[in-house]
């Protein structure tokens, strides 16, 4: 599988499309992993600075002439087309037809769009918007000229949206869920492991996929410590804790696990038989997040649920039982107790009980 640096090499490689390929992109991208940005930042600065190579494309305008006005159009490109086949046709070095051009611009199913493959949420744009303004600002830092200043990329004012969990007992029972639904014992197993292990610990999906066994200590194929070091968003580090619960689940399913492959969870299937590497033979996050929204349906939860909703009812649910938020600013890996402000606020059940309590006129 080709890293972000290669697929930065290949695109830099074409003649046809150069007046739309980014300059430097490649010395941008070993800036970044010279930082030590890790390999998923770095694929999705190269995937974002594609998309707008093929923005280029489309408007049929090169890097070196682009204006503020062109910053506006990719804006609304991002925000009411599906730039999917647009993308499509520049990365093949295809001509841009107009049977392309009407695909880009006809109506996106909704499970593409909760796939994020086509038109993008106010946050997403704003991210790509902010790997632009990253690249222009390198341009200049190395002594060449960018056609605009980084300052041009203004960012789209997001709707702010309380995050919203689900309650409780019905996060409970979709933890439990994978027990009861699941008709193979191992991704019995396995699932319910999974979405223990998140809701115990308040880990990120991505960390989730990249845990080891060796990162957890096992004696005689079972957990010994409570403890699991783990290697954060922005490469921190830290602490998260097995609560006894997950420790039972967790050992359950290692139960099956007579293999010898690295990854603490793996699939039944798919890469197992299709690679000889052991170390990429781990379950994606796109199969967790399609799980836990199978088992939310089925559940009937009206709150929208995924594994990051897990983590958010970790932090919610811990604050409500009174935990210090510097202590869960802690267990998230977040730098800043403002971020995880955002995690632990009141639910709407605590503030109707403290508006039904405490209310002058109640």
């Amino acid at each position: 599988m080709k890293g972000a640096l290669d697929r930065v090499k290949d695109v830099n490689s074409r003649t046809t499309l150069s007046p739309y390929t980014l300059p430097h992109l490649r010395e941008f991208m070993l800036s970044l992993k010279n930082d030590n940005y890790s390999k998923k930042t770095l694929d999705n600065y190269a995937r974002d600075l594609e998309i707008f190579s093929a923005f280029l494309f489309y408007i049929e305008t090169s890097f070196k002439d682009i204006t503020k006005l062109d910053i506006i159009e990719y804006k609304g490109f991002l925000r009411d087309q599906n730039y999917i086949p647009i993308l499509h046709a520049f990365q093949k070095n295809e001509e841009l037809t107009q049977e392309i051009i009407n695909k880009s611009k006809s109506e996106i199913s909704e499970k593409k769009k909760a796939l994020y493959k086509g038109q993008l949420s106010d946050n997403s744009v704003n991210r790509m918007l902010s790997a632009l303004r990253r690249y222009l600002t390198f341009l200049d830092d190395i002594d060449k000229e960018p056609p605009l200043p980084a300052t041009a990329i203004k960012m789209i004012k997001a709707e702010k949206k309380e995050k919203q969990v689900a309650e409780f007992e019905e996060l409970v029972k979709l933890l439990e869920y994978p027990t009861e639904f699941e008709n193979d014992p191992i991704v019995s197993a396995r699932n319910r492991a999974i979405l223990e292990l998140i809701f115990s610990t308040g880990m990120r999906i991505s960390e989730v996929v990249s845990l080891d066994r060796d990162m957890i200590r096992i004696e005689n194929n079972a957990i010994a410590d409570s403890k699991i070091y783990v290697m954060g968003k922005g490469k921190k580090q830290r602490f998260v804790y097995l609560t006894e619960r997950a420790i039972h689940y967790l050992n359950e399913y290692l139960k099956f696990r007579t293999d010898e492959y690295p990854a603490f969870f793996i699939p039944t299937k798919g890469t197992r038989k299709a690679t000889e590497n052991p170390y990429i033979v781990r379950i994606s996050q796109n199969y967790i997040q399609m799980k836990i929204a199978e088992y939310r349906k089925r559940l009937g939860i009206i709150v929208p649920t995924s594994a990051h909703s897990l983590r958010h009812g970790f932090a919610t649910y811990l604050a409500e039982e009174g935990a210090n938020p510097a202590a869960i600013q802690r267990l998230l890996g977040h730098s800043s107790l403002q971020t995880t402000s955002r995690y632990v606020h009141a639910s709407d059940k605590f503030a109707e009980t403290a508006h039904r309590e405490h209310h002058p006129l109640n």
